[in-house]
């Protein structure tokens, strides 16, 4: 199953914003008290998820960091698509965990190691999923040996 791309589709703040433009979500010309009421609540949930949702891009973007790094010590110097490709062609990794690295993964460790501090709209299930399928591997990886390393060699 391919990972959806839109999913993982870097988004963009305006130039020097720190977060949207929560100030715009004032209601001031709203009478109706039960009605500010439900609009406040609204923009004071909008306000929290910001920050949560800029911490799931970096937890997912420091899982996949985790991976290359992973995959560096099996394979040596080399670049994370070309890791990847080793690993998806040593059986280490499926199908499903190679497409989600590679087409959302890779994408959005670029941006944040690269120092693009804009954050990537990530769904929970899918931030969750890159985290869960990095665990996943880096306990495959330390309990594959090496190519030509036996426990004697070590």
């Amino acid at each position: 199953m391919a990972a959806d791309e839109s999913a993982c589709t870097p988004g963009r703040q305006s130039a020097g914003a720190s977060q949207p433009a929560v100030d715009d979500l004032d209601a001031p010309g709203v009478a109706d008290r039960s009605e500010h009421q439900l609009l406040a609540r609204s923009r004071a949930t909008t306000v929290t998820v910001t920050p949560w949702a800029r911490f799931m891009m970096i937890g997912a973007a420091t899982s996949v960091i985790a991976i290359e790094t992973a995959l560096a010590d099996r394979y040596g110097k080399g670049t994370l698509v070309g890791h990847l490709g080793n690993a998806r062609a040593d059986g280490l990794l499926t199908e499903e965990q190679y497409d989600l690295l590679d087409s959302c993964g890779r994408p959005i460790r670029n941006r944040y190691a690269h120092g693009d501090l804009t954050h990537a709209v990530l769904t929970p299930p899918l931030a969750i999923g890159m985290v869960r399928t990095s665990i996943t591997i880096l306990a495959e990886l330390h309990a594959t040996p090496r190519p030509g390393i036996t426990a004697a060699s070590e």
